[in-house]
């Protein structure tokens, strides 16, 4: 790796980078989002997920496919249901600081807002 001059820092390589955007791509859109926001709550099958995040149970198993595929979730059986639980800890921070910092925003003036910069990220 790299420092760039005056940056004082080390450049991610192009392979770290490429996971990046496809772990971003993975959870760009609502659904996902909410259901690994839902997931960092507490372990769920899919039929109690569906019913949380407002989707039918078919759309549901197939974002837990994709998020299980890319190692985002994990699932273990449980009698006869599948259970699904977060699987990479530092995803859930993401998530968490993400939908925390817009939901505070949400609910304070422009001139109020916390950047992601000011905590160090």
């Amino acid at each position: 790796m790299s420092t760039r001059a005056g940056g004082g820092f080390d450049e991610p390589s192009a392979e770290v980078l490429a996971e990046a955007a496809a772990a971003f791509g993975l959870l760009a859109t609502p659904a996902r989002l909410h259901m690994v926001r839902a997931l960092s709550q507490g372990e769920s099958d899919g039929t109690g997920l569906a019913e949380l995040v407002g989707g039918t149970l078919p759309s549901v198993s197939q974002h837990l496919t994709n998020l299980k595929l890319a190692g985002l979730v994990r699932s273990r059986r449980e009698d006869r249901r599948q259970v699904y639980l977060v699987d990479d800890p530092d995803v859930v921070t993401v998530v968490r600081l993400m939908v925390g910092q817009l939901t505070a925003r949400a609910g304070h003036a422009p001139s109020q807002h916390v950047h992601l910069r000011d905590l160090g990220v």
